[in-house]
């Protein structure tokens, strides 16, 4: 979804899956982190056939080794999506 508007974004999947880990970027940095610090990935799609293009985005994303991943193949997404990315982090160096 783009952030201002809160519409999801045109330009089919390649460009719902980019602005995906775009947003997630940004929420990740204003935590005080970095995708560096993501353990785990869970993606949903709509389509499976999307995968092979989810995994080239994926890996454009993060330095290997990649974190972990699950991969789901969904009915539906809530505004027709795609695509949904959720991400787990661990802090480094230290205790919460």
């Amino acid at each position: 979804m783009d952030a201002d508007s809160g519409a999801l974004v045109e330009g089919g999947f390649e460009a719902q899956a980019r602005k995906a880990f775009d947003n997630l970027k940004a929420v990740v940095a204003a935590a005080g982190l970095s995708f560096g610090d993501v353990v785990k990935c869970n993606a949903f799609l709509t389509d499976v056939a999307n995968f092979a293009a989810f995994n080239d985005i994926y890996t454009s994303y993060f330095e290997a080794p990649h974190p972990a991943r699950t991969t789901i193949g969904v009915a539906q997404l809530p505004l027709e999506a795609q695509v949904e990315v959720e991400l787990i982090l661990q802090r480094s160096g230290g205790t919460r």
